[in-house]
This record gives structure tokens, C-alpha cells and sequence, in this order.
């Protein structure tokens, strides 16, 4: 059993530590906000849970790094949230200070954690983090491919009138406009999507995904929080299981696909170790241009951060 630390009790974060809890896998969960009190309530709320749902992870609000000493993983949601008008780049300079100071907080208390990054801009936060920890790629990556391939499927099994646990999906690229699904490696219950919907109908629900994120914050007036948080936990449920699950998550290429030192969402197998393996698809030349444009995009965003000069 492990203890996890969730940096982060707005409503991302906290719906991480509320769902990661239900799955009854942790000893234990630290929620850790600045806002000490609210972290504390947010936890307590969720522990007073527990009886009605069956579950005994403990849950923990603090604003003291201490209380995260010896974490095995750590989800860093900390951060600013989208507001209307603002792309996720808009985020960077007040995020990657952010990023960078809690990851460095972390490391002073937790010798080799698994770090996922939820913050946005996701691919250069994660970025932040893998430089500001030090440790090896495998255990430093971040969620964004689960939570849109899960708003692709969502889409998808509308359109069917199906069920999204039929469904299948690859999604590639970073977490934003430029994103990558895959309609050549989407299935339900095995069989080809493109023989049970138009080619129009899913060209436009190709093109929902992209803008997915966007959709809820125009709806809300903030980011999105429930598919997130689970996509997180999910995460963090393959690590502590070591199910190698695989999953598309954003993680740092050494030369797959043509790309090197940049994160990047791809499909991974995740375990105890973090990530085992970047699987390396082969794409089409269709499919790899768009990958490409999708990484120049990020590498522009790159080039902003790395003007910042944070260390």
C-alpha cells in the first residue's frame, strides 16, 4: 500500500484524493493546499465519507510539506484555472512558477517519487517538474491523453447510442487544440468506428474533442474537474497495482516518432515503476504530420518557458 500526495484542494485536486479514495487501494492521502484550512475541509469532508461508501484510505489537509515526507506518488493540480478567453498558454507564467516551487517542495521530503503533472499548460508544466525534480523521465510525466481520449469516447457513445465502456480510443500529441485523435485505432467492442458513423459525423466530433476542454469553461466559467480528477487517479491506481495499464499520457521522447526532448502525449504502459514503455504506433503519413504540428505548437510554448529562466 502506498501514501500519495495531492498538491493542489481546488476542485481538480480534490476530486483526485475524493476518487482515488473510493478505490480503496492507498493507505494513505495528503491533500496539500496553501490554504491550509481548506485543505483540511476538503479532506475531512471526504473522510467523513468513508462509512456511507465503504472505504478506508485516510485522508489528510495540510499546508505543511512535512506531512508528504516518504510519498510515493505525487499529483501536482496546483495552479491557476482557465478562465473564459484564456488558452491554456495564457497559464504558463504564473503556472510554471508554481510547477517549479512545488516540485522542488516535494523533493525535499520524498526521495523518489512518481510525479504526475495535471497543471496546465500540461506538456511544459510537465516539463517544469521533470527539471526542477531530477529524476528520470519514467517517474515524471502527465495527464492529459486519458481525460481526452475519455471526452472522445464520451462523444463517440452519444453519437452511437452506445455504451462508453465499449469504447475504445488512441489520442496523441499535447493537451490542447493541436491534439491527435486517432479515428484509424478507435474501436467499439472491437469493431472499426468508421464502420458504424460517417465520416462527417466524425470528423466533427474529432474536432468537439480538440475543444473539448474549452466547452466547459465557456459552460462553467472555469476548468473542467470530475473527468480529470478521475483520469488522474486512474493513473495513480495502474502505479500502485503495477496493472500496465496503457494509457496515453504525456511523457518525454528520446526519439520515438521523430521527436526527442520534448514531452509529448503518446501511448505508455504504466506500472509501479512509472512508465515501462513509450509504444511507438505505426503512423501514417497523415497521422505523423499532424503529430509533428502538434510538437512544434508545444516547442513554441517551450520557447516562452524557457525565456523565463526558472530555476
Amino acid at each position: 500500500m502506498s501514501k500519495v500526495t495531492v498538491v493542489g484542494a481546488g476542485n481538480v485536486g480534490a476530486t483526485v484524493a475524493n476518487v482515488l479514495a473510493h478505490k480503496d487501494i492507498v493507505n494513505e492521502i495528503v491533500l496539500l493546499d496553501l490554504k491550509g484550512d481548506f485543505a483540511k475541509g476538503k479532506a475531512l469532508d471526504s473522510w467523513q465519507q468513508a462509512p456511507i461508501d465503504y472505504y478506508s484510505t485516510k485522508i489528510t489537509g495540510t499546508a505543511d510539506y512535512r506531512k508528504t515526507k516518504g510519498s510515493d506518488i505525487v499529483v501536482i493540480t496546483a495552479g491557476i484555472p482557465r478562465k473564459p478567453g484564456m488558452s491554456r498558454d495564457d497559464l504558463i507564467s504564473t503556472n510554471a512558477k508554481i510547477v517549479t516551487s512545488v516540485t522542488k517542495s516535494i523533493m525535499k521530503y520524498s526521495k523518489k517519487p512518481i510525479i504526475i503533472v495535471v497543471s496546465n499548460p500540461l506538456d511544459v508544466m510537465t516539463h517544469a517538474a521533470y527539471k526542477a525534480s531530477g529524476l528520470d523521465a519514467s517517474r515524471v510525466f502527465g495527464m492529459a491523453g486519458i481525460l481526452d481520449t475519455a471526452r472522445y469516447r464520451a462523444f463517440l457513445a452519444t453519437a452511437l447510442d452506445c455504451s462508453p465502456k465499449d469504447l475504445q480510443a488512441v489520442l496523441m500529441g499535447g493537451h490542447g487544440d493541436t491534439m491527435v485523435p486517432l479515428p484509424r485505432y478507435t474501436t467499439v467492442a472491437g469493431i472499426p468506428v468508421t464502420e458504424l458513423i460517417g465520416k462527417d459525423e466524425l470528423k466533427a466530433i474529432v474536432e468537439r474533442t480538440k475543444k473539448g476542454g474549452g466547452e466547459l469553461v465557456k459552460l462553467m466559467g472555469t476548468s473542467a474537474w470530475y473527468a480529470p480528477g478521475a483520469a488522474a487517479a486512474q493513473m495513480v491506481e495502474s502505479i500502485v497495482k503495477d496493472d500496465n495499464r496503457i494509457f496515453p499520457c504525456c511523457a518525454r521522447l528520446t526519439g520515438q516518432y521523430g521527436l526527442k526532448n520534448i514531452f509529448l502525449g503518446v501511448p505508455v504502459k504504466l506500472g509501479a515503476s512509472g512508465i515501462k514503455q513509450v509504444i511507438e504506433l505505426k503512423l501514417n503519413k497523415s497521422e505523423t504530420k499532424l503529430l509533428h504540428k502538434s510538437a512544434e505548437h508545444v516547442n513554441a510554448v517551450m520557447k516562452t518557458f524557457a525565456k523565463m529562466k526558472i530555476s
